[in-house]
């Protein structure tokens, strides 16, 4: 019953896990979708994509069989980390990251140079805070069978 969170900078393959790990058989959710995720007015002024709190806490709550993997980069995940057996980094570089970026048809973001700078910015201040707040961090550079196979691994660990 292991949970796990997988998260990272855009572009280090959380989706496509998430998709190959749901294809073997495993329950995943990528939240980057209205059903998980909604966008939030900042004091500021400023907008933010974060999770839909009470539908991840169902989620998290209510799972009960075999390995679940979740999948995400939010500002306000870390209010669930107690409830993940493992917060997983997944790490690239950003010349990689981003060539992943350009390719994707899955996702649009990233596609313009505004957005591929804040990628870059995200790469400098985010990817830190979460590598310091992170149980595993697995290298997303390699075949991502490769990473899907530690992910399962971590599950299989996990008492």
């Amino acid at each position: 019953m292991a949970k796990i969170l997988v998260t990272g900078m855009s572009g280090t393959g959380k989706s496509t896990a998430s998709a190959m790990l749901a294809a073997r058989g495993h329950r995943a959710v990528d939240t980057d979708t209205d059903q998980w995720s909604h966008w939030v007015t900042l004091p500021d002024g400023s907008t933010d994509w974060v999770w839909r709190e009470s539908a991840i806490s169902d989620l998290l709550a209510n799972h009960s069989e075999g390995a679940l993997f979740v999948a995400g980069c939010k500002s306000n995940q870390g209010r669930f980390y107690p409830q993940f057996d493992h917060v997983v980094l997944l790490s690239a570089p950003a010349e990689i990251m981003l060539a992943r970026i350009a390719t994707r048809t899955n996702n649009p973001f990233g596609k313009r140079p505004e957005e591929r700078a804040a990628v870059l910015r995200d790469l400098a201040n985010v990817e830190p805070l979460l590598r310091a707040t992170s149980t595993v961090e697995i290298d997303a550079s390699a075949p991502i069978d490769k990473v899907v196979q530690q992910l399962e691994g971590l599950a299989q660990t996990t008492p």
